[in-house]
């Protein structure tokens, strides 16, 4: 079995006791924090699970020269063929089933998820409920300062076609001056959709038009996804009776939009689209409009 969107602790345990008999497992720890980004580091050697390797959004997942980045805003994405050549290096295959988590409320984990099925993998799944989910499940853990052994592989990972959609910032303008615009949600919190604080990027406010749901209401209080029922029934809430195929996810800068991305998955709507620049890249526009 190929699990493509969550997996749950059960679940993974199993897939691991089985991994001699199918395809090879990787487990990426991608625990972060804006703040203070050596922070995921130190919560990865202080515990993880065991056989765990560490994805930094910083150092990993973004690209660090202009000249390597798709997009812009505070964590651009690196061009696929670069985040291909990062996958070879850490052992992972187009036949590897690759296991994502973090201890933010998929706020990280879900970067790299999506950026699996942008370079057109599909075995890629979050550990529904996190690290939490693991330990209280009896899970085996590790720690220590060195990183687990990195898996060899005999193949290279190759780039195929994406199975998720993204939008760079003109054709977003273009679309968003159609006759029927797409539905942006934003999954920054309220404050920040509002323009009441802005900590992070030099305007406060949002794209206009944008509808707000911070990604952390996808979860319910033990920090699980909710239940596909649950979760249609918000979107079909906010969204009314908007074409869902119309949705383009976006946050601060292209992270924290993918727990809503994954979770219209969930809830049967299927992949919609991802701004990865959002406002971090937006804000940074002279002249890009502004609502408050």
């Amino acid at each position: 079995m190929v699990y493509q969107t969550i997996i749950s602790a059960a679940e993974l345990k199993t897939l691991l006791s089985e991994q001699l008999k199918h395809s090879n497992v990787v487990i990426f720890d991608c625990s972060f924090d804006l703040g203070d980004p050596s922070k995921g580091l130190t919560q990865y050697k202080d515990n993880r699970i065991a056989g765990a390797l560490y994805a930094s959004l910083d150092t990993d997942l973004s690209a660090h020269n202009p000249s390597d980045a798709v997009n812009g805003g505070r964590h651009p994405l690196p061009k696929r063929e670069l985040f291909a050549a990062w996958l070879t290096r850490m052992g992972v295959d187009n036949s590897t089933q690759v296991i994502v988590y973090d201890r933010q409320g998929v706020n990280f984990c879900g970067r790299l998820w999506w950026m699996l099925k942008w370079c057109g993998h599909a075995g890629v799944a979050i550990l529904d409920g996190g690290l939490k989910a693991w330990t209280d499940a009896g899970g085996a853990t590790a720690s220590g300062e060195l990183r687990e052994t990195i898996p060899q592989s005999e193949n290279s990972f190759k780039l195929n076609n994406p199975l998720v959609q993204m939008l760079e910032i003109d054709a977003l303008k273009g679309a968003l001056a159609q006759p029927t615009p797409p539905t942006l949600i934003d999954a920054r919190a309220t404050p920040r959709f509002k323009g009441e604080v802005e900590p992070l990027d030099p305007v406060a406010g949002h794209i206009p038009g944008a509808l707000n749901r911070p990604f952390n209401n996808n979860l319910d209080p033990q920090g699980f996804f909710k239940t596909k029922d649950a979760l249609r029934k918000e979107f079909d809430a906010l969204l009314s009776n908007v074409d869902t195929s119309s949705v383009i996810h976006q946050c601060g800068s292209g992270v924290s939009a993918v727990p809503n991305l994954v979770a219209m998955v969930i809830a049967g709507f299927g992949y919609t689209t991802l701004y990865p620049g959002s406002w971090s890249e937006w804000s940074r526009v002279p002249g890009a409009p502004v609502e408050r």
